[in-house]
């Protein structure tokens, strides 16, 4: 009989054809919030107690068939949503629910959470990153009236509610945008209006410069378009088909054109290998620069259109 794979091979899904916006999903609302990890154990007054291990939560089966379940790595309690599937290794996917482990059916507890144990560094920082991004989640929204700024091609973009003409015009100069509505516009008749014109903005920018590394890299897209994808910059399908988030135009044109050329390079190589990134570097050179900047911009900083 064939002996199965090892489950201490835990591996990551990170293979995929398409740029992810942050690392892991982004979920924040479930029970499973880096918040809810315990704090170290308090610790006996009495220097002569014996150490006491906690009691830990019974395993609960959650709505979508996972349980729920709880493991000590050192003092520290932590929560973890257990799939199981006929997948070879164990998978971890540390979001704003927390840890999921998917690991395959016939690999046991006790394997499953040495396994977790080998990667506490790992998990902790990822858990302390998103509580991080949970907490600036909470700075102030931008207010949606007359003079309200938001970021546009890497640069400050100024809103004008009145207009005498009624049309909509941007001032590339002074950069304002001058929305010519009324100035009794209420909010979402303004976020409308601003959201409209940035996916105009991102059509108009976006194309030529697929055109532009398409050449380059000597490849041809078969169609081209929007995304207003939650946890995705851009995606590329082996028939040539590209797609890029429009929220982009937010950012400079170095990071546009990283994803787009990110998103061409997968007409060579339909993979994340180390000839992928060669391929990246032959168009875009600097992409490890862009590569960092989107990394560590959580979307959630962008404004909320």
């Amino acid at each position: 009989m064939p002996q199965a794979p090892s489950p201490r091979t835990a591996a990551l899904d990170t293979r995929q054809l398409d740029l992810p916006l942050f690392d892991e999903p982004a979920l924040l609302s479930s029970p499973l919030s880096p918040a809810s990890l315990p704090s170290p154990l308090a610790r006996s007054t009495d220097p002569n107690a014996a150490p006491v291990s906690p009691r830990l939560p019974p395993p609960t089966t959650l709505p979508d068939g996972s349980r729920l379940r709880h493991v000590l790595l050192g003092q520290r309690v932590l929560p973890y949503r257990l799939k199981r599937s006929s997948r070879r290794t164990i998978g971890f996917v540390v979001d704003g629910t927390g840890l999921t482990v998917t690991s395959p059916r016939w690999v046991t507890l006790t394997d499953i959470e040495h396994a977790i144990a080998d990667k506490q560094t790992w998990i902790v920082n990822k858990l302390t990153e998103w509580q991080g991004r949970a907490e600036r989640r909470a700075l102030p929204d931008i207010q949606w009236n007359d003079g309200a700024e938001l970021p546009y091609m890497g640069k400050t973009l100024r809103i004008a509610v009145g207009s005498a003409t009624g049309s909509l015009h941007f001032d590339e100069d002074a950069h304002l945008l001058s929305l010519g509505l009324p100035a009794s516009a209420d909010v979402q008749q303004i976020k409308d209006r601003v959201q409209g014109w940035l996916q105009s903005e991102a059509k108009r920018v976006f194309a030529p410069r697929l055109d532009l590394y398409a050449q380059r890299l000597g490849v041809t897209y078969t169609k081209f378009g929007l995304s207003s994808a939650s946890t995705r910059w851009g995606s590329c399908t082996s028939d040539g088909k590209i797609r890029l988030n429009w929220r982009l135009i937010h950012f400079p044109l170095s990071i546009i054109d990283y994803v787009v050329a990110h998103e061409l390079a997968h007409l060579r190589e339909m993979n994340h290998s180390s000839r992928f990134w060669e391929t990246v570097a032959s168009i875009f050179p600097e992409f490890r620069e862009a590569r960092h900047t989107l990394k560590h911009h959580p979307p959630e900083l962008l404004p909320a259109l």
